[in-house]
């Protein structure tokens, strides 16, 4: 009789534990941001809530702040404190889940803030880590710096964007090295290489698969370097 009675009571226990889990707990895209009537959206931003109340936050692959996370389940208000952050000196937002969908909302300096969050189960990626890796030059068109309209299928010409936002070119004319910077929000890449006699230059990014064609900025002439993605140096 009692192991009739205390199956059904686990059971009750089981589903009661699931229902009071946190639904915010896990990864969090931000889809929208409005402040007021602007869009303010942040591009590839996300969020991760842990069960230790923990939580990581960063856009694309790269994570950029950290802290705590602490919920009111009856206010159903969140505040997020990031431990290598500003503080926040604003009201804790309200927050309203339904299933793989979060809506923040709070107001800041007398503007009406609303966030909507989609739950995720990969980082989305940004522009930046879109073009980190090895690329083959397949064409180059226009005279321009670093590469030279050639119609040498052979080339060993090659363009490396590595994570530490170094470059390297490699092509007939040598060696070039230098820093790149890609924008927050837009696909573009600057080129800052070391020292003489090449100046940063400023390209569009393409994308295609397993293809990006970098066409320069500010010119009126058409200089355009497409590169096909390879996985290891042309002279191996």
């Amino acid at each position: 009789m009692k192991k009739t009675l205390l199956l059904p009571l686990a059971v009750l226990l089981i589903i009661f534990g699931c229902e009071h889990k946190p639904l915010i707990e896990g990864l969090w895209l931000v889809k929208s941001v409005k402040v007021g009537e602007e869009d303010r959206t942040p591009y590839a931003r996300w969020i991760r809530f842990n069960s230790d109340l923990t939580q990581e936050s960063g856009n694309g692959r790269f994570q950029h702040s950290y802290g705590t996370w602490k919920l009111n389940g009856e206010s159903h208000e969140l505040s997020v404190e990031n431990s290598n952050g500003l503080e926040d000196l604003n009201p804790p937002f309200k927050v309203m889940i339904d299933k793989n969908k979060m809506v923040w909302e709070r107001t800041e300096e007398g503007q009406d803030i609303n966030m909507t969050l989609v739950r995720s189960s990969r980082l989305p990626e940004t522009y930046g880590d879109k073009i980190l890796g090895l690329w083959h030059l397949e064409r180059a068109t226009g005279q321009g710096n670093y590469f030279e309209p050639s119609t040498n299928n052979e080339t060993k010409s090659y363009l490396f964007f590595r994570w530490d936002k170094r470059f390297v070119i490699a092509s007939e004319k040598g060696s070039i090295h230098g820093i790149y910077n890609v924008h927050g929000h837009q696909p573009e890449v600057e080129l800052v290489p070391y020292g003489e006699p090449f100046e940063r230059t400023f390209w569009n990014i393409q994308f295609e698969a397993n293809e990006i064609t970098l066409t320069l900025l500010n010119t009126d002439r058409i200089v355009a370097r497409k590169f096909k993605r390879i996985h290891k140096f042309p002279d191996e």
